[in-house]
């Protein structure tokens, strides 16, 4: 009976072993779960580190993309710094080419005649910032590359028109309108091309790039004098229209290599969607509100000595003293402070980057205020030579921050719209400024209102990093908590119907169970 009983067992044991083992031959989804219970048991003896993270499925990102920092980045950075060199060179240069237009179609003497040719010099001016936002949307649809090429093609074409002109009247059009506009949709892309190829570098890249400006501005006054008198106004425009030429071909550099984001087009639709044709991303960050409208409040005095200082020294001094050594000086320093500061900018960490601006608007502010003060020509010079390097500070970082603020995928529109912002600040500090040195005899109180605005945009700035902290802080909590229900939940389905149990063991460490 014993010897029967056990032969049974045996008997039973086996057919259990059997039973037990016939299900994972037969279908491999309760084979999958053998090797998941193996799985578990493995992590209860410490050979893995968790159930949850093994059970969790991992997503399949794509690889970041990364800058080249290098390579043929550098040739899209020489490109770019012609462009700038070009556009701002030829407009900086307009007081040469005033003179010579007052001589072309009247007499220097005519005040009417004066009042109506600075008017061309400042219709082109404004109107490169004022189309800031429509080459953004441009930018954004056709490319860098064919935005820039077509916008040097079209300021070629102003321009060479412009030396065919036989009266003012036109040149409002051909050069104030046509060429501006040439020049606007070429100038734009030439930033946004630049956050393609660098990342580390960008600051050290976008000041090589904007002291192009400097180095034409400072240069191109000699070459067109010489020009102006021996080939006369209308060859010398055509001589300026090679550089227009060499800026189309400069454009073709521009290969972008940033992905493109993925498009919401409907099948069969030709039209962009309206998020791409006006970007609203960039508005739902209030750094970047902050930014967009502390720099244009700041303007409103930035660009006052700029237009009055050489009046201003001409009725302090005496029409002999030496006012174009004030221009030479803001001209150098201002490409050196851009070579500086745009390689101090890749050591400051994201949107930190802000507080060069705020300083720069400190400084210009404060040293406005100090011209009136500077009753010897050395006091002068020192306050060009500090206001030239803060320039050079504020406007070399302008697309470093508005990478760090919105990202690559849409700074081309954010830096669109603040170029456009700023085209009315200045337009209309200085028209008011010449207001008030009419209205009281003297350029003192223009000068010393002029340093508020500067100062009070450079505090409103200040606000940006804070903001930006409290965003990142924010996110950082909401993916922490996204994170802790979606592995709670998890947790639940991997454990069957003891979830809650067991949840509540873990939430009560004092518990003896």
């Amino acid at each position: 009976m014993t010897a029967g009983t056990n032969m049974t067992d045996i008997e039973s044991d086996a057919s259990k072993e059997a039973v037990a083992e016939e299900p994972a031959e037969e279908t491999p989804m309760k084979a999958e779960e053998k090797r998941s219970d193996d799985a578990e048991e493995k992590n209860e003896n410490g050979d893995s580190k968790g159930t949850i993270q093994e059970q969790v499925p991992v997503a399949v990102e794509e690889p970041e993309f990364v800058h080249p920092e290098g390579g043929w980045g550098w040739v899209v950075m020489l490109a770019a710094m012609w462009c700038n060199g070009a556009v701002f060179g030829i407009q900086n240069a307009f007081g040469i080419l005033f003179m010579s237009l007052l001589k072309e179609f009247g007499s220097p003497e005519d005040d009417d005649l004066r009042f109506k040719t600075a008017w061309v010099g400042s219709l082109s001016m404004g109107m490169i910032f004022f189309c800031s936002p429509i080459v953004s949307v441009f930018t954004d649809l056709l490319g860098c590359r064919v935005t820039a090429v077509g916008g040097a093609a079209v300021g070629l074409v102003g321009l060479l028109a412009s030396s065919f002109v036989t009266s003012l009247g036109p040149m409002y059009f051909t050069y104030g309108i046509v060429f501006a506009t040439g020049c606007s949709f070429a100038y734009q892309p030439s930033l946004v091309i630049l956050g393609h190829y660098f990342k580390k570098r960008l600051g050290l890249v976008n000041g090589i790039v904007t002291a192009g400006s400097s180095a034409f501005t400072v240069t191109l006054p000699f070459l067109l004098s010489g020009l102006l008198e021996k080939v006369g106004l209308q060859n010398t425009m055509r001589v300026l229209s090679i550089l227009m030429l060499i800026l189309m071909l400069a454009g073709l550099t521009y290969t972008p290599l940033l992905p493109k984001p993925v498009s919401s087009n409907k099948p069969g639709s030709r039209c962009p969607p309206m998020s791409k044709v006006f970007n609203v991303n960039i508005w739902k960050s209030l750094g970047y509100r902050i930014w967009a409208f502390g720099i244009p409040a700041a303007l409103y005095g930035y660009f006052v000595p700029y237009v009055h200082l050489m009046k201003h020294v001409e009725e302090r001094f005496g029409e002999d003293a030496n006012k174009e050594v004030l221009l030479m000086c803001i001209g150098v320093t201002s490409g050196v402070g851009r070579l500086i500061f745009g390689r101090v900018a890749d050591y400051v960490q994201g949107v930190n980057k802000v507080y060069l601006q705020v300083s720069s608007f400190v400084v210009i502010g404060v040293m406005s205020m100090m011209i009136p003060l500077c009753h010897v020509f050395g006091g002068l010079i020192a306050v060009c030579l500090l206001m030239g390097l803060f320039d050079g500070c504020f406007i070399c970082i302008m697309a470093p921050i508005a990478f760090e603020l919105v990202g690559s995928q849409n700074v081309s529109q954010a830096i669109g719209f603040l170029l456009g912002m700023m085209s009315v600040p200045m337009t209309v500090g200085p028209p008011i400024a010449g207001f008030l040195r009419d209205r009281l005899g003297s350029y003192d109180v223009a000068f010393y209102l002029a340093g508020i605005p500067p100062i009070i945009g450079g505090a409103v700035l200040c606000l940006i990093p804070w903001v930006e902290a409290r965003r990142i802080r924010r996110e950082q909590e909401e993916a922490a908590k996204d994170g802790t229900q979606e592995q709670m939940l998890e947790f639940k389905r991997n454990s069957g119907g003891q979830g809650d149990a067991l949840a509540v063991k873990t939430a009560t460490p004092d518990s003896v169970i």
